[in-house]
């Protein structure tokens, strides 16, 4: 005689089941809308400077490029030390 196991067909049809459930559950796709409006027309808008407002000091630093990254890896190696000689 022949046991037969039932764990195959109940397992089977666990996972026939999910698939199909899956199947027919696509996802919605979210959308975000923005619950504002833009009525600037696309110009900069400036207030008016508010007297009770915390007064701010910004640096007068003068703004300067980043070389190019093979440069920057040219000034690296030449700033490196000379490597001792082996003894």
């Amino acid at each position: 005689m022949t046991k037969t196991s039932t764990f195959a067909p109940a397992t089977l049809l666990t996972l026939a089941g999910a698939l199909a459930l899956s199947a027919c559950g696509e996802a919605e796709e979210k959308s975000y809308e923005a619950d504002a409006t833009d009525e600037s027309g696309g110009d900069f808008i400036i207030s008016e400077p508010d007297p009770a407002a915390v007064p701010v000091d910004l640096p007068e630093t003068e703004m300067t490029e980043v070389p190019p990254e093979d440069e920057m890896a040219d000034d690296a190696m030449a700033e490196m030390p000379a490597e001792a000689p082996a003894e």
